[in-house]
Order: C-alpha cells, then structure tokens, then sequence
C-alpha cells in the first residue's frame, strides 16, 4: 500500500474514522458492518457492505470498477470475473423490498455511484442515526 493510500484509510492526523455513513435513506454502521433502513437492518455480506461504504464516501460520484477492486478488494490489476457486478446486484437485491434498489446506479461511462438527491448527500453527511 503506498503511503498516499495508506494516510487516506489510516489518518495519522487525529482524524477520526466514522462510525456512520449514509448512502440515501440507508445508514451504514462501520461497528456492525451493516446497513438500516429506519430500523431494518439489511444482512449487507462484509463485501457489500465495503462496496457501499466506499460508494458512499464520495455520493453521487463515479466510482470505478478499477477503483473498487483497489479499495475493497485491494487488488491493482482487474481479475477476469465479474465479482464487482455480483456484489452491486447483491446489494440492488437486498434494497429491492424497501424501494430503494436505485439508489445504486451503474454509471454510464462504467462504474457505479450513489443515486441520492444532493440535498440528502450533504443533510446526512456525518451524523449518526440519532442526530
């Protein structure tokens, strides 16, 4: 991991990593490695959930099969399966129930992003589930 990476995942700077993340109406939970909606939790596999945290970490921008690979997988190169697709249709399938299987879309010039609205981006940016 070279260091650029590795100050961005492990701030040495007193910066504290958050607990929550929010992707829409789905609050992520970096303690139980899981989403909710409301109070249903969604049973996100450790992948899912590392898939949509780091969507979630730049909401409403592309990210990239290369850059997911890097950041969850932390592999450099593109293997030959189609693990990435699986595991967005995995958590499409798991917010499917609740209304919400578009909140993460396939970009148009590839990779995936957060389909929330901005105001909901920048409204639940840091806060927990209580606040």
């Amino acid at each position: 991991m070279n260091t650029k990476v590795a100050n961005r995942f492990f701030p040495d700077n007193g910066t504290m990593i958050p607990r929550f993340r929010h992707a829409g109406e789905v609050t992520l939970d970096l303690f139980h490695r899981d989403g909710r909606v409301d109070d249903r939790w969604l049973a996100f596999h450790p992948r899912e959930f590392e898939v949509l945290w780091r969507l979630a970490e730049e909401a409403g921008q592309r990210v990239t099969k290369r850059q997911l690979l890097f950041d969850v997988w932390r592999i450099d190169y593109e293997p030959e399966t189609n693990s990435v697709a699986v595991h967005i249709a995995r958590i499409r399938n798991k917010l499917e129930p609740l209304g919400l299987s578009g909140l993460v879309a396939t970009h148009p010039d590839g990779g995936y992003y957060v389909n929330a609205a901005p105001t909901e981006i920048a409204l639940s940016a840091g806060k927990g589930p209580d606040t």
